[in-house]
């Protein structure tokens, strides 16, 4: 299937970043609450000049809740975790960042830069419900590696943050 024609009529979101375009396709059909949040966030306008706060090669990057000066954005009330959706964390999926509580996932997200089956759903337990993978990158994976590549620094109390910032200068729903 190409790309740039949507034959399977699943939402998608262009990030345009300072390291290139990223376009994913999104997964509202296993994971309908998280794509909703996601597309309330994206046409909010609320990813656009936020930074990728977080790089680890060979495990993700993340990003969708911080300014280039590492202040947190307000976001709206948590979600229910849809891990147990039968999605894998792969290279190249765009699953939820959330903390030690499964249902806190608001509008961080990662991409994964190999398959983590660590993050994966395994039991509805709490150390066991995983990460929500609700989209895939369908384009733009040398944008996401050239992210991975970046020089990251301790700033104040975060680890991995990019000395330089890689920053979302739009996020979009398309068609």
């Amino acid at each position: 299937m190409d790309p740039q024609t949507n034959d399977s009529k699943q939402p998608r979101v262009e990030l345009d970043t300072t390291k290139g375009r990223i376009l994913i396709e999104l997964y509202s059909d296993k994971a309908p609450a998280t794509v909703a949040n996601f597309l309330e966030y994206v046409n909010a306008g609320f990813f656009n000049g936020v930074i990728f706060h977080r790089v680890i090669p060979n495990f993700m990057i993340q990003g969708g809740g911080f300014t280039p000066d590492m202040q947190q954005k307000t976001t709206r009330k948590t979600i229910q975790n849809e891990a147990d959706n039968g999605l894998r964390n792969e290279r190249g999926t765009l699953a939820m960042a959330r903390t030690s509580d499964p249902n806190s996932a608001s509008a961080q997200f990662f991409i994964n830069l190999v398959n983590n089956s660590s993050l994966d759903f395994r039991s509805k337990s709490p150390s066991g419900w995983g990460y929500a993978v609700f989209g895939k990158v369908i384009e733009g994976m040398e944008a996401v590696d050239a992210i991975a590549a970046v020089r990251t620094t301790r700033k104040g109390p975060y680890d991995d943050v990019p000395v330089e910032a890689v920053v979302i200068n739009k996020a979009s729903a398309v068609s």
